[in-house]
């Protein structure tokens, strides 16, 4: 039960400094300064303005000092955060490993979510992903398998944006899949890929707007997520079609 709480703790907080780098690192700010800050009146906050969750809930979702609305992202995404971390507890078996895999999918979110609001993915969240995903598995093998799905990738980008004469799919996808391969394997990894592009796919059609560009990674990222928690589902249901 410590452990879990320990997850818990460190989830929230590191939801609360995802929140920053969600904010900063597209603009190239510094995460570390200035310090947190209101963004309408640009008061410093106190140290315990910045209780992740806790703080948001006893404010009322309001500045304490010019009582300008807080966004709902930064409740949020601590909630998330949490959970990720919480269910990465129950899904691994080491508390070392739960805690690699639970930092990875917490950078996943924030890139998902950068990538939505700027169609940008930042070096600084996407290369540190990349590195822990070597570490969820045997190191050898993790590399292999994210490679492998680097290149697949980056032979798809280049074949793709020959036919269509123009740029298709980003860098920052092909880091993604190298992340799927290593984290999932060769046979889970190319699930979680299919469910991914069926899943933008859906998001495609829901938008429906002239020029926009939806982003591939949050379908990605939600793609390897699902598959991941429910490998042994999938692995059973690839047995039976391939019979």
């Amino acid at each position: 039960m410590a452990e879990l709480f320990l997850y818990i703790a460190i989830g929230l907080c590191f939801g609360s400094f995802l929140n920053v780098a969600i904010l900063r690192i597209p603009k190239n700010e510094s995460v570390s300064l200035p310090s947190s800050h209101c963004p309408i009146c640009k008061h410093s906050l106190k140290w315990y303005h910045n209780i992740p969750l806790l703080s948001w809930i006893a404010l009322r979702g309001k500045c304490a000092f010019c009582h300008s609305p807080i966004s709902y992202q930064y409740p949020l995404i601590e909630m998330f955060t949490m959970l990720l971390f919480v269910v990465s507890f129950y899904r691994q078996e080491s508390l070392t490993q739960g805690l690699i895999v639970a930092t990875l999918f917490a950078l996943l979110l924030a890139l998902s979510l950068i990538d939505l609001r700027y169609k940008a993915v930042p070096d600084l969240l996407s290369l540190p992903a990349l590195f822990l995903s070597f570490l969820t598995h045997e190191p050898l093998l993790a590399l292999q398998n994210g490679l492998l799905f680097m290149g697949a990738f980056a032979l798809l980008r280049m074949v793709i944006s020959s036919v269509l004469k123009k740029e298709a799919m980003g860098e920052a996808d092909i880091i993604i899949a190298g992340i799927i391969g290593a984290l999932l394997g060769i046979k889970l990894g190319c699930a979680a890929i299919y469910l991914g592009a069926i899943l933008a796919l859906v998001g495609f059609i829901m938008v429906r707007k002239k020029g926009y560009e939806l982003p591939f990674i949050p379908f990605l990222s939600l793609g390897l997520f699902v598959t991941w928690v429910f490998d042994t589902q999938i692995l059973k249901l690839l047995e039976i079609m391939y019979e």
